[in-house]
C-alpha cells in the first residue's frame, strides 16, 4: 500500500467526514486519522474498496474525538448554567413517576408484541447492545437478515407507539 498515494487520494474525503460529524475542520483529528490508517494498514483485507475502509477508521476516530470532548466539557464546565443544573432538585414528583412507569410499560408491551424474530433482534441489538455481527452470529444467520429485522422491528414499534413520538 503506498500510504503517500492512499492520503492524498483520501484527502479530501476525511475532512468531509470529519466536518460532516464533528461540525468543525480538526487537523488534530485527521492527523490522527493518518495515523490510525498508516498503524492498521496490515489489517486492511482487499474485499472492499480501500475508500470505505478509511471511510470507516475516519468515522470511528470522529465519533471517539466526540466522545472524549464531550466528557471533557462537561468534567470541566463551571458555567452558570452547568453549575446550576447540577444543583437542582433531582426528585422527581409522583405525576412526573407515575407517567414515565406509563410510558415504559407502554414500549415494553409493543416490544413483548412484536413478531418473535423482530423481538429477539430489538433486545438483542437495542437493549443489550450486541452489534448486528454479533447478533448475526448468535442466530446463525445473515447480517443482512439482522438489519432488516431490526428495520422492520422499528418500523412496527414506531407504528404501535406513535402516540409517544
Amino acid at each position: 500500500m503506498d500510504f503517500n498515494k492512499v492520503i492524498q487520494t483520501n484527502k479530501q474525503n476525511i475532512k468531509s467526514i470529519i466536518r460532516l460529524i464533528t461540525k468543525e475542520d480538526n487537523e488534530d483529528l485527521e492527523q490522527e486519522v493518518y495515523l490510525k490508517i498508516w498503524k492498521n494498514s496490515d489489517k486492511y483485507k482487499e474485499q472492499g474498496s480501500i475508500k470505505s475502509w478509511i471511510s470507516m477508521v475516519t468515522k470511528n476516530a470522529s465519533l471517539d474525538y466526540l466522545k472524549s470532548s464531550y466528557r471533557k466539557v462537561f468534567q470541566t464546565s463551571t458555567s452558570d448554567d452547568f453549575v446550576i443544573d447540577s444543583i437542582k432538585d433531582k426528585k422527581i414528583s409522583p405525576e412526573d413517576k407515575v407517567v414515565s412507569l406509563e410510558r415504559q410499560k407502554k414500549i415494553v408491551n409493543a416490544i413483548n408484541s412484536l413478531r418473535p424474530k423482530f423481538k429477539e433482534v430489538i433486545v438483542m441489538c437495542e437493549i443489550n447492545g450486541y452489534t448486528y455481527e454479533d447478533c448475526a452470529k448468535r442466530l446463525n444467520c445473515p447480517i443482512g437478515t439482522v438489519k432488516s429485522r431490526i428495520y422492520n422491528a422499528k418500523k412496527e414499534l414506531a407504528e404501535k407507539l406513535k402516540d409517544l413520538l
